[in-house]
């Protein structure tokens, strides 16, 4: 499905502006994001961003579309068939995620709509949510619109920055370094993943992880990742390619 999608998006612009909207839109809309591999398309969709396929600006804006329209149809859907959903069997199935994102946005709506966009199982669901809760529209469309803004460029930057990885010219012995930014990448994702597992142990419950990395593991474990993360970032920046690879990235968002 990828190398279709990468095949579709090259034809020509108006096609990869399309693709860009659809998957933000699908990967958006009410239940269908939690099936749709929208993660992946868009890390490909950034590959080709970096390459320069595709245009940045461009792209960007089709995906803040694609995400409007996703969450606003999702509000519509929770609004309009609220008692239906209710007793639909794939809710009573997820009625734990359903119960979490209902209490989170009677407590902090604004708050809930907007970090809601950046979780991949909450971001399919907390506008139709809302809409179920009949949440005023005055206090869904700021956050929400906030959230779709930024949300594409954040989700297109691993594939930009393997995009613009591969433009290295070979003969410049680009091996060690697309080694050292893919292990960087790596260890500053897993350092945050951490670090957010130790804010979230205070305050969820146990699941399947908390054998394996309880609170006591975390407290050590997460500022030392960060350290290596932070170790293998500075050696990233001195590295004698970092001016090329820099840019490379500024011509991306500069075309």
């Amino acid at each position: 499905m990828q190398a279709l999608l990468e095949h579709f998006i090259t034809q020509s612009v108006m096609y990869s502006l399309i693709a860009v909207a659809l998957v933000a839109f699908l990967e958006s809309l009410a239940l269908v994001g939690l099936i749709l591999p929208g993660t992946v398309m868009m890390a490909g969709l950034g590959a080709l961003i970096g390459s320069g396929e595709v245009n940045f600006w461009q792209a960007w804006l089709a995906g803040i579309v694609g995400c409007l329209l996703g969450d606003w149809i999702s509000f519509w859907l929770g609004w309009r068939f609220k008692k239906p959903l209710h007793r639909w069997s794939f809710m009573k199935k997820n009625k734990a995620l359903l119960d979490k994102t209902e209490h989170a946005l009677h407590q902090h709506s604004m708050f809930t709509i907007l970090v809601g966009r950046f979780v991949g199982p909450t971001r399919p669901i907390v506008p139709m949510v809302a809409g179920m809760l009949d949440l005023p529209v005055t206090k869904f469309v700021v956050p929400n619109i906030i959230g779709c803004v930024f949300w594409p460029p954040f989700y297109f930057l691993p594939g930009i920055l393997a995009g613009a990885a591969i433009d290295i010219p070979a003969d410049m012995q680009s091996g060690q370094f697309k080694w050292l930014l893919l292990a960087t990448a790596m260890l500053l994702w897993l350092a945050v993943w951490l670090c957010w597992r130790l804010w979230r142990s205070s305050k969820a419950g146990v699941d399947r992880l908390t054998r394996y990395l309880p609170r006591q593991r975390l407290i050590w474990l997460s500022p030392l990742m960060l350290g290596i993360a932070v170790v293998a970032l500075v050696a990233l920046i001195r590295h004698p390619l970092m001016p090329v690879y820099g840019e490379i990235l500024l011509k991306v968002v500069s075309r």
